[in-house]
C-alpha cells in the first residue's frame, strides 16, 4: 500500500539549512516594531500571546500598552480583582481568555515564586497555557528549542507541503524545519511570514524569502465553503441621568462574558419612537444589528447606576463598550 511523503521529508538536509538561513535574514529585515519584542521578558510575552489568540495584531497593541500600565508585573496582576482584570481586558473579547491569565498569575506567584517556569512541559501545567502557547514562552522567552504551529505556521507549512497536513503532521514538520540555534527568533519568523507575506487570500509570492522551496506558490484549493453568518437584531435601552448609567450585569455562571456588566436588552419599539442609533457587531457567525432606544422602560433585572468616571475601570462587555462610546457616554 502506498503511503503519503513524510513530511520530515520535505526538505533535503541543505535545503531545510537554505530555507533556516533565508526565513531568519529575511526576519532581522523585516520584522514589525511589536511592543512585546522590546525584550525576552516572559510575563509580557505570555500577556501577547493569550492577548492575540483570535484577535488582530492592530487590535491587540493598545490593550496591551493600557493593560501593562495596570498591571506592570505578575504580582500586580496576581493580587488584582478579578473585575478589575476584566475591565482592563474589555474589548479584547472571548474573557475566559483574561481569566485564565488571572488564575495562573495567582498560580505562578504562590507556587513558583513569581518566577515563570522555563521549558514548555512546566508552562503547560499552568490554567489557560496550552501547547502552541507554551511552545512560545519557551523558545522566545527562554530559548528552548520546541516549535510552534499557530493559525499563520500552518498555512506557510501546508503551503511549502502543497496539501492539507494533519495536526500531527504540521507539529511534526515544524519542529523538524525548526532553527534550534535561534529557536525563539525563528518561530517569530515563521508566524511573521505567515502573517504579513504568506496570507490567507493573497500571499505575497513574488517577494517571499522562501518562494523557490514553496510547492503551492499561491493559494490551496479550498475545501469547503465557509458557514454563512448569520443575521440578528437586538435592542438595548440607553438610560443616562444626572452623570450616571444604568447597566445590569450577567449571571456569574453564564456561559458567555459571565459577571460583566451591559445595558439592559428590551423588545423592539419599532411603532413607538425611533431608536438613538444603529450600529452593527458580529461575534464569530454572527452579525447583530443593534438598535438602541434612549430612556426605554428598564429590565426587571437587577441593575444598577454607574457614574461616567467609574466606567473605565468597570467589566464592561465588548458590545456595551461600543454603545457607551458611540453615545459619547465613555
Amino acid at each position: 500500500m502506498k503511503t503519503r511523503q513524510s513530511t520530515q521529508s520535505l526538505f533535503s538536509v541543505p535545503q531545510q539549512h537554505l530555507f533556516r538561513k533565508d526565513i531568519l535574514a529575511w526576519y532581522d529585515r523585516h520584522q514589525r516594531d511589536l511592543p512585546w519584542r522590546a525584550n525576552r521578558d516572559p510575563y509580557r510575552i505570555w500577556l501577547s500571546e493569550i492577548m492575540l489568540q483570535q484577535t488582530r495584531v492592530a487590535a491587540v497593541i493598545e490593550h496591551y500598552h493600557e493593560f501593562l500600565r495596570r498591571f506592570p508585573t505578575i504580582e500586580d496582576l496576581a493580587a488584582a480583582r478579578e473585575a478589575s482584570v476584566l475591565a482592563a481586558w474589555s474589548g479584547l473579547g472571548y474573557y475566559r481568555r483574561a481569566r485564565m491569565l488571572h488564575s495562573a498569575a495567582k498560580v505562578i506567584v504562590r507556587e513558583h515564586g513569581g518566577k515563570f517556569p522555563m521549558t514548555e512541559k512546566q508552562l503547560q501545567a499552568l490554567p489557560g497555557i496550552g501547547r502552541y502557547t507554551a511552545a512560545a514562552i519557551a523558545s522566545i522567552a527562554f530559548d528552548e528549542p520546541v516549535a510552534v504551529v499557530d493559525g499563520n505556521v500552518e498555512r506557510v507549512l501546508q503551503r511549502l507541503a502543497g496539501r492539507r497536513l494533519a495536526s500531527v503532521e504540521l507539529w511534526s514538520a515544524a519542529n523538524h524545519l525548526l532553527d534550534k540555534k535561534r529557536p525563539g527568533d525563528f518561530n517569530q519568523a515563521m508566524m511573521e511570514l505567515g502573517a504579513v507575506q504568506c496570507n490567507p487570500r493573497a500571499p505575497a509570492c513574488l517577494t517571499c524569502p522562501v518562494v523557490e522551496l514553496c510547492s503551492t506558490r499561491g493559494e490551496l484549493a479550498v475545501e469547503a465553503k465557509a458557514a454563512r453568518q448569520k443575521q440578528c437584531e437586538i435592542h438595548y435601552a440607553l438610560d443616562v441621568r444626572d452623570g450616571e448609567v444604568w447597566l445590569v450585569q450577567r449571571a456569574r455562571d453564564a456561559s458567555l462574558m459571565a459577571g460583566m456588566w451591559e445595558l439592559p436588552e428590551v423588545a423592539s419599539m419599532n411603532g413607538v419612537s425611533r431608536p438613538v442609533f444603529t450600529l452593527r457587531h458580529s461575534i464569530t457567525v454572527t452579525d447583530y444589528t443593534v438598535r438602541v432606544w434612549q430612556n426605554a422602560v428598564r429590565s426587571r433585572t437587577a441593575g444598577k447606576w454607574i457614574p461616567r468616571g467609574r466606567l473605565e475601570r468597570v467589566a464592561l462587555t465588548g458590545l456595551a463598550r461600543k454603545i457607551l462610546r458611540k453615545a459619547e457616554v465613555l
